[in-house]
């Protein structure tokens, strides 16, 4: 009996060891499946649901619940300054980029008092100076700027959160705010396209580069105006979650996404063009302007008691005054009666450039022409296309 005992004993331990063993994996199949809200930033993001299908309040596409947490990285808390007349698209467009990622984005001012932004959108922030959590990301954008720059409360707050924070990011003009917050000084940096000569000359212990989207100094990162914040955003996110992430974030925003493209607005070559008061010569609207960094044409249609060389000359003197253009020819343009003239000039980096200005009437209207400004690189093909 006693071997009996011994023989089953060992039986039933193995047959127990296999129960429990079944027991233990069988309910991973049996156990129902919970989905939940891919992170969106709203309430429902903490909601659970039974079965698949769409969020009844988002409309997002549910995901299993665990395999969104698995994928679901720790939230990175992003700050967004308001100020009176901040920018909409510096503002919404990282914080569109940074909630898509899943980060935690959050609105912060001086006080919780309605901001009016450009455009006369109203928003209210969620914190204000005195209450809002240290970020990891910080972002400035521009905008109105004169204001934030000038409150002591405002480049206070920058300046601390930004040397707490893993980065800091600024859009368009935001880039003053930083400058005047003491946060650009030895660094390589940028702006929207018609400030960049005016940061320059604020801020001469800063390198201001006019052709780059953004700059990544490594903890600080300045960026071009206005979309250019939502490449910067979307550089931030490859830098903390990867590149195939931020691919995926640019995907899901049906954003066309191009970190290599080098695409600035501030090297376009019409940039080099002087601004000249037309509507002082009569009423003038643009009806064409396109080229590249090499090249630019641009058309202008208008009304003018003035005749067409009188018209030319008195655009000539502002692009010698205004641009240091120097004169090259002047002549007569055939029918219908206009007249041209023939420019070189120097490019930011003193290469020479060329240009041809010409303005002609227009057939059968009084007092009506049309004016063309071409200008290319010296060296490309021929002179610029007339």
């Amino acid at each position: 009996m006693r071997h009996l005992v011994c023989l089953v004993t060992p039986l039933l331990g193995g047959f127990v060891s296999v129960f429990l063993a079944l027991a233990l994996t069988a309910p991973a199949e049996a156990q129902a499946k919970h989905y939940v809200c891919p992170p969106c930033g709203l309430p429902c993001d903490d909601a659970v649901f039974d079965k698949p299908g769409t969020c009844p309040k988002c409309g997002m596409v549910l995901v299993e619940q665990q395999a969104a947490d698995i994928s679901r990285p720790a939230q990175k808390k992003v700050a967004i300054l308001m100020f009176t007349g901040v920018e909409i698209i510096d503002s919404t467009g990282p914080f569109e980029v940074f909630g898509a990622a899943g980060f935690d984005v959050y609105t912060v001012a001086e006080t919780k008092a309605p901001i009016v932004t450009t455009m006369g959108m109203t928003v209210v922030p969620k914190f204000s100076f005195a209450d809002a959590p240290q970020p990891d990301i910080l972002v400035v954008p521009g905008g109105g700027v004169k204001t934030a720059r000038e409150s002591a409360a405002t480049l206070k707050w920058v300046a601390e959160s930004s040397a707490r924070a893993q980065q800091t990011m600024s859009v368009c003009n935001g880039a003053f705010i930083l400058a005047s917050a003491g946060l650009l000084e030895g660094l390589t940096v940028t702006t929207t396209a018609s400030n960049i000569e005016r940061l320059k000359a604020e801020f001469p212990k800063t390198k201001v580069v006019y052709d780059q989207r953004f700059v990544d100094n490594g903890r600080i990162i300045t960026t071009a105006g206005l979309s250019a914040g939502i490449d910067g955003a979307l550089h931030v996110v490859s830098k903390v979650l990867g590149n195939g992430q931020a691919q995926q974030v640019a995907l899901s925003e049906e954003y066309d996404w191009r970190p290599n493209a080098g695409f600035a607005r501030a090297a376009m070559a019409d940039m080099l063009i002087p601004d000249i008061e037309m509507n002082g010569l009569g009423t003038w609207e643009i009806t064409r302007t396109e080229g590249g960094t090499d090249r630019w044409e641009m058309a202008l249609r208008g009304t003018s008691d003035l005749g067409a060389a009188e018209l030319l000359a008195r655009v000539g003197r502002g692009l010698s005054e205004k641009g240091s253009w120097t004169i090259v020819a002047s002549e007569p343009n055939g029918t219908p009666p206009g007249a041209s003239s023939r420019w070189r000039f120097s490019g930011r980096a003193g290469e020479p450039w060329l240009g041809r200005l010409t303005i002609a009437a227009v057939p059968g209207a009084t007092h009506r022409f049309d004016a063309l400004l071409a200008i290319e690189r010296a060296g490309d093909v021929g002179s610029p296309r007339r």
